[in-house]
């Protein structure tokens, strides 16, 4: 079974699982305004991270220099509003595990460290032969 079909099935299982738990220990409308003010604050907190993230982009673009490093941390920011904006308590965690710089910075710096280690193998090559069409037509 593929990553993406475990996730889809997974992810709402989980949080149906913990919104039964939850909800049974704390009251239904507790669980509603818990849900309701975990995506206000996930969207203001977000934006206000996504300020600061282009405030310090700005110094490295003026330099004439790509700021990977802040391309990276605003669509992590993006998809930890998502992840907010999304009903549930397992989905909340995540994102604020994300929305959060400290955090953040430790999840980025973990799967930056996973890429660097790729290698390419001979497995990664794909060789073949081309012909020019156009080149035929004149």
């Amino acid at each position: 079974m593929s990553t993406l079909l475990i996730l889809i099935i997974g992810i709402p299982l989980i949080e149906i699982y913990l919104f039964i738990k939850i909800g049974s220990a704390i009251g239904t409308l507790n669980t509603i305004a818990f849900t309701i003010i975990t995506a206000l604050t996930g969207i203001i907190y977000a934006r206000h991270e996504g300020f600061n993230t282009l405030k310090s982009a700005f110094p490295q673009l003026a330099r004439d220099e790509i700021p990977i490093y802040e391309i990276i941390t605003g669509a992590t920011i993006a998809f930890a509003a998502l992840l907010l904006i999304l009903p549930g308590f397992a989905t909340d965690f995540l994102g604020f595990l994300l929305i959060f710089p400290f955090t953040r910075k430790l999840i980025i710096a973990k799967f930056a460290k996973k890429s660097k280690t790729y290698k390419k193998t001979k497995k990664d090559i794909i060789e073949g032969q081309y012909e020019d069409l156009d080149k035929d037509l004149e």
